[in-house]
C-alpha cells in the first residue's frame, strides 16, 4: 500500500450528540453513557470523619480505602466523576515514576528509592485487585512497551531494566531490533522494554467502577458541588488539628476531622502552599473509527500499550473496540495547538501510515499535573490536610497508592507517606516570566528529542 500525504485530514464521522454535559467529551464518554449516573450535589451541612475534593482516581482511591476502613466518608466533585485527566486519559498502567530511577535516586538515596519504586508495583497490583473484587467492565488488558527512537533510547532502557532486577521486578524484558515487529507494527522504532506487569484500560470506565465500590463500601460521592473554601482549625498539635476542618460549597458545608485535597490542577486555589509545585500541562487524544481486526493486529500484534522515549512522547494504545486511540502533544498555554486533529494524525501517521484512509472518530484534550522533576507530591500541609496532586502522567496506578498512603497516615501510620511528604519540590515560575520560561525549557526538551 502506497501511503497517503500523512498532512492529509480525514474529515471526522458524525457521531451522535451527547445529551447535555454528561462528560467531558471524548471517546470514553461516548462508550460510557450507559454506565454514568447523575449524582446530586451536596445540599445542607454533613459532619464527616473525611471529606475528599476531588472525584477522579486519586480521590475515589482515597474515599474508597476510608469507607472500607469503616470511617464516614463525603466526596464532592466540581463535576462528575471522572471528569478531568482521571477520565480522558491515555489509559496506561504503569510503574515507577515519570521521573525515572536515576532522578529518585539522587533525591533520596538507592534505599529508599528501592521502596518507594516497589510501593509503584504494589499500586499496579491493587488496580488489578480491585478491578477483580468489584467486577469492574474497563478493557483491562495486560502488557506496556516502552519504544526506543533511537540508540541511546535503548542503552537508557537497559540501564533502567538492569536497576530493576537489582531491586527484584522481574515482569519486565528487553526487545532488540530483531524483535521489535512483534510487538509494534512500525518502521519506527529501534527496539524496547516491555513490562509484563503494567497494564491499559478504559480509565473512565475504571474512575465510574471506583465510586461505584466507594458508595458501596458508605461512601457519599456528591457532583456538581465545588469546594469555594477550606476552613482550618484554630489551633492544631502534633498529634492532629484541635478541631475540625469546614469545607464550605456553593449549597452547603462539610465538617470534616480530615481533608483530602485532590482536584488536580485546582488544588492550589484552595490550598496556597502548594499552588507553584504543580503545573498544569495539556496533553490530547485522538480516536479512529474502529479497525478491521486483520490491521489491529497487524499494528499492535500482542494488543500492547505503546509509549516512546521522548520527552514530547506519542503513546498509543488500541481500545477495546479496535480503535487506535494515539496521544502526544503538548500545551502550557491552557489551549489547545492549531489544527489539532491535522496534527494528531499526522504525528499518529508517522508511526502507522497505515491509518491514512481510517477515519478519526473523537479528538480530545485535558490537563495533566506535573511537578518540576516529574516525582509525586503528596503532603501534610498542616495536621489533618493533605495535598495528593503531581502524578506527571504516571497517575492511574499512583492515584491508588496515593489514596492508600494518605488514609494509612489518619489511622496512625504515616511511614510510608512521610516517604513521600519528604521529597522536597521546586516551585514552578510564577507571575510574567511563567510562559517564557516554560516555553523556553520546552524547545530545549524538543531539540534534544532531536539529537541522535
Amino acid at each position: 500500500m502506497t501511503a497517503a500525504d500523512p498532512k492529509a485530514s480525514i474529515p471526522m464521522s458524525s457521531v451522535p450528540p451527547l445529551p447535555p454535559e454528561p462528560h467531558a467529551r471524548s471517546r470514553y464518554a461516548a462508550a460510557n453513557l450507559g454506565r454514568m449516573r447523575r449524582r446530586s450535589p451536596l445540599d445542607g451541612d454533613l459532619v464527616v470523619d473525611l471529606c475528599v475534593i476531588g472525584g477522579g482516581l486519586t480521590g475515589l482511591s482515597a474515599a474508597l480505602d476510608a469507607a472500607e476502613r469503616g470511617m464516614r466518608v463525603a466526596l464532592i466533585e466540581a463535576r462528575r466523576v471522572g471528569w478531568g485527566a482521571s477520565g480522558r486519559n491515555g489509559g496506561q498502567v504503569l510503574s515507577g515514576f515519570s521521573s525515572g530511577t536515576d532522578r529518585l535516586v539522587a533525591k533520596v538515596g538507592e534505599d529508599t528509592a528501592r521502596e518507594m519504586w516497589q510501593m509503584t508495583v504494589e499500586a499496579l497490583d491493587l488496580v488489578r485487585a480491585r478491578i477483580a473484587a468489584h467486577g469492574i467492565d474497563c478493557d483491562l488488558a495486560d502488557g506496556v512497551l516502552t519504544a526506543a527512537v533511537k540508540p541511546r533510547h535503548l542503552r537508557d532502557l537497559e540501564a533502567e531494566m538492569a536497576r530493576e532486577r537489582r531491586w527484584g521486578y522481574d515482569r519486565s524484558e528487553l526487545i532488540p531490533a530483531d524483535r521489535i515487529r512483534d510487538h509494534v507494527g512500525s518502521a519506527r522504532y529501534v527496539g524496547g522494554m516491555l513490562d509484563h506487569g503494567a497494564a491499559h484500560l478504559d480509565p473512565l470506565a475504571y474512575a465510574i467502577g471506583l465510586a461505584g465500590a466507594a458508595e458501596a463500601a458508605g461512601a457519599q460521592i456528591f457532583e456538581e458541588t465545588s469546594a469555594t473554601a477550606i476552613g482550618r482549625p484554630a489551633t492544631t498539635s502534633p498529634a492532629g488539628p484541635v478541631g475540625r476542618f469546614r469545607v464550605e460549597t456553593q449549597s452547603g458545608a462539610i465538617t470534616a476531622s480530615h481533608v483530602v485535597v485532590a482536584a488536580n490542577a485546582e488544588n492550589g486555589r484552595l490550598v496556597p502552599e502548594v499552588r507553584h509545585k504543580v503545573m498544569p500541562v495539556g496533553t490530547y487524544v485522538l480516536a479512529t473509527e474502529p479497525l478491521d481486526p486483520a490491521l489491529a493486529h497487524r499494528l499492535l500484534p500482542g494488543n500492547v500499550a505503546v509509549s516512546d522515549c521522548n520527552f514530547v512522547l506519542d503513546y498509543f494504545r488500541l481500545s477495546g473496540d479496535r480503535r487506535m486511540l494515539f496521544g502526544g502533544k503538548v500545551s502550557y498555554s491552557g489551549r489547545p495547538p492549531l489544527n489539532l486533529e491535522r496534527s494528531m494524525r499526522r504525528s499518529m501517521l508517522a508511526v502507522f501510515p497505515e491509518l491514512a484512509t481510517v477515519p478519526t472518530s473523537e479528538v480530545w484534550g485535558g490537563v495533566v499535573d506535573i511537578t518540576h522533576d516529574r516525582t509525586p507530591h503528596f503532603t501534610e500541609v498542616v495536621p489533618g490536610l493533605i495535598v495528593l496532586q503531581g502524578f506527571s502522567g504516571h497517575g492511574l496506578a499512583l492515584t491508588a497508592l496515593a489514596g492508600r498512603l494518605a488514609v494509612e497516615a489518619m489511622a496512625g501510620d504515616r511511614r510510608r507517606f512521610d516517604l513521600f511528604d519528604r521529597l522536597r519540590h521546586i516551585d514552578f515560575p510564577g507571575g510574567w516570566a511563567r510562559m517564557p520560561l516554560l516555553v523556553l525549557a520546552m524547545g530545549w526538551y524538543r531539540l534534544r528529542d532531536m539529537m541522535p
